[in-house]
């Protein structure tokens, strides 16, 4: 089992940023992915940006030039700069493992771009 704790949401208006964060704990994998999804209202859940244990990382379109995604591998922490955030950029934001076999999801953190 793989437990998510994430932090960092909350409310910002457009061209504000927020940084999020992801500890992950227990059963953690050398080789991994971790990533940032997001939910918008009424919309369906869409990848953000992930990066593995290689530091190899990938971005949405949508986010590229504006969002950083970083980690650190020694403390199984994943992080997600957002820079110049825009009101479509609003939902919940889910942190996600990717071991060798299973996934987990973290309970997911608000945040809200007012315009």
């Amino acid at each position: 089992q793989v437990q998510l704790v994430e932090s960092g949401g909350g409310l910002v208006q457009a061209g504000g940023s927020l940084r999020l964060s992801c500890a992950a704990s227990g059963s953690i994998s050398s080789i991994n992915t971790m990533g940032w999804y997001r939910q918008g209202p009424g919309k369906r859940r869409e990848l953000v940006a992930t990066i593995n244990s290689g530091g190899s990382t990938n971005y949405a379109d949508s986010v590229k030039g504006r969002f950083t995604i970083s980690r650190d591998n020694a403390k199984n922490t994943v992080f997600l700069q957002m820079d110049s955030l825009k009101p479509e950029d609003t939902g919940v934001y889910y942190c996600q493992y990717q071991g060798r076999l299973l996934g987990y999801w973290g309970q997911g953190t608000q945040v809200t771009v007012s315009s």
